[in-house]
């Protein structure tokens, strides 16, 4: 008979709790002191010692002797199996970077901040500097690291790491990621678009697992997609199959940001739904609008139900072509639920051909925020040969919503 879950509120609950916040930290700042460990989760210092101690037995952290402003001290480090590889996910506003061992669990992630128009050197350089200093939190030799993979928000051709379509990441144009990043580094870096990386953790972890043929649609700030066909992602040509929120709705609408009139991203994008309440709403973020709609706002919840019928029907047209037995909706504002999903799920059904939709389940993406990164670290695992002997299951925790 299985144990039953600890009771809210309970002893072993609140030691749960504990254990949580002591991990979390270690991931946060790749490691710390037991003294800082207190310090950084406000527990006191003879709870955080019980724990580490039965952590340590449980092979979850490991300790090594270290020395703090002339006192010996145990630095406190996640356990983790030989070899490294490095996982950087840039999004339009931030860039999040881990480091995972070979088995896949996650070792260290941080998230920064970036400029609106943030440049290529800049975010790679804060990329590598990042990496560097994490492989040194671990004492790991540069020898073990593998290899790293980079998401990017736009489409990018496998080989260089080129963004294919100009514009749509204003000062990354002409940049050879894959090169100016190795050399940064000195080890291989994999380059692929950020919806392929989210598909990829949802099917090897999520909601698209088990699944041969999926539609995996990312709504956000922007709109992307992913196809897998056959139980494996389809790059297409050259790596940028999945450009979704580029399909044309209104070859007379809005100009986007790829040059092209009428794109699915110019009328459902995350950007153009806050225009459009900005004078019944004034200044939101992303995330005022996605708590005011599930607080019951008729405007926010109009906004989002808008766009989930023009993705709806962008969808069921390429429903109609691919016939996927199951659509993922991920990204942020798949975190609206119903009001989002609804009416897609409406939209694809009535706009499908019958025989088509009759075989498609249309669910949330499990992983939310992690989706990318679970993806971007399967595919370094993937990409890097030293580990195909290992099983790709990564593990990690979102420090903050994209």
């Amino acid at each position: 008979m299985n144990a039953k879950p600890p009771t809210p509120g309970s002893q072993s609950s609140l030691r749960e709790s504990n254990r949580t916040r002591i991990i979390d930290a270690i991931k946060q700042f790749g490691g710390l002191t037991q003294v800082e460990l207190a310090g950084a989760t406000g527990l006191s210092a003879a709870t955080v010692s019980n724990i580490v101690k039965e952590l340590t037995t449980l092979g979850v952290v490991q300790t090594s002797p270290s020395t703090r402003s002339g006192r010996r001290a145990q630095h406190v480090t996640l356990a983790r199996t030989p070899g490294l590889v490095g996982a950087v996910q840039f999004g339009l506003r931030h860039m999040r970077v881990a480091l995972a061992d070979s088995s896949g669990s996650l070792l260290s992630d941080h998230q920064l901040p970036l400029g609106a128009d943030h440049r290529a050197d800049a975010g790679l350089d804060r990329a590598a500097l990042l990496i560097a200093d994490m492989m040194e939190t671990f004492d790991a030799e540069s020898a073990e690291l593998q290899g790293v993979a980079v998401a990017l928000p736009a489409p990018v051709e496998h080989s260089s790491g080129l963004i294919t379509s100009p514009g749509i990441m204003r000062g990354w144009d002409n940049v050879a990621v894959a090169h100016v990043m190795s050399e940064r580094i000195g080890k291989p870096v994999y380059v692929a678009n950020s919806s392929n990386m989210g598909a990829l953790g949802e099917l090897r972890q999520g909601a698209a697992a088990g699944a041969q043929h999926t539609l995996y649609i990312q709504v956000g700030q922007r709109i992307g997609a992913a196809l897998i066909i056959n139980g494996e992602l389809f790059w297409g040509a050259n790596g940028s199959a999945g450009e979704f929120g580029h399909t044309t709705t209104d070859p007379d609408g809005q100009i986007c940001r790829c040059g092209n009139r009428g794109c699915l991203e110019t009328v459902a994008g995350g950007n153009v739904l806050l225009e459009a309440l900005r004078v019944s709403h004034g200044v939101m973020t992303l995330k005022d609008m996605m708590r005011y709609a599930r607080d019951g706002d008729l405007g926010c919840i109009r906004a989002i139900a808008d766009a989930g019928r023009a993705i709806g029907l962008a969808a069921a047209n390429l429903c109609n072509v691919f016939n996927p037995e199951r659509v993922v909706v991920g990204g942020d504002l798949a975190h609206t639920g119903s009001i989002l999903l609804d009416p897609l799920r409406e939209t694809i059904e009535r706009f499908s051909l019958p025989s088509t939709a009759e075989c498609i389940t249309i669910v949330p993406g499990s992983l939310g925020a992690d989706a990318e990164m679970i993806g971007t670290i399967t595919y370094a695992l993937d990409r890097s040969e030293a580990f195909h002997r290992y099983p790709a299951s990564p593990t990690t925790h979102s420090t903050e919503d994209q």
